[in-house]
């Protein structure tokens, strides 16, 4: 088995590429082994010394590093996703896929139409663009003028996520929709 590895725009961050299917839709952020548990392949991530959060997404596993240095971390990541594959456990044990929440989001019905052509183009966009770099980023509200988004995660932390989110993505949508005023972060909006 080959397994790729790419550098992500956050240098805590390695994208790991099995060559093989990760999760069927959708993606999974794993910020520590607590959570982890219903995934055999993220509980074994976090059994490595030094691993901080495992990111899944359909075609590639993320894995976020504390302070240990990616020369001694990435064999033991490699050799973990590898037995992952070979030992044929699921990668998730009740079988069920997860695509982003809506539960938290948050905005005035009246701009319902607003937030869909916003969801569009995050979702045929920047989502696949944001993919390529080993992340996601979810649409979490807007108000007054204001897109709140997510990004988790390679770009979750990442020293350049704040220029991408005020400069790409605002330039993108605010060309679509004028009415934009500006993208922040989600934790903003609280």
């Amino acid at each position: 088995m080959f397994i790729q590895t790419e550098a992500t725009p956050n240098p805590q961050t390695l994208k790991f590429i099995p060559g093989k299917p990760v999760i069927n839709q959708g993606n999974l952020e794993f910020l520590s082994s607590d959570v982890a548990e219903n995934s055999p392949l993220a509980s074994r991530l976090f059994g490595i010394d030094g691993v901080e959060a495992v990111f899944l997404g359909t075609d590639f596993i993320s894995v976020t590093k504390g302070t240990m240095e990616w020369q001694s971390l990435k064999p033991a990541v490699l050799g973990a996703i590898m037995e992952h594959y070979m030992s044929g456990d699921p990668v998730l044990a009740d079988d069920t896929e997860h695509e982003a929440q809506t539960e938290d989001e948050f905005f005035d019905p009246s701009d319902l139409e607003t937030v869909n052509t916003i969801k569009e183009l995050l979702e045929t966009r920047v989502r696949p663009a944001v993919a390529q770099d080993g992340g996601d980023i979810v649409f979490k509200g807007y108000r007054d003028g204001i897109v709140y988004l997510t990004m988790r995660g390679a770009c979750a932390g990442c020293p350049s996520s704040t220029v991408t989110l005020q400069h790409g993505i605002e330039n993108l949508i605010r060309h679509f929709l004028p009415e934009v005023q500006a993208v922040r972060p989600a934790e903003d909006a609280y």
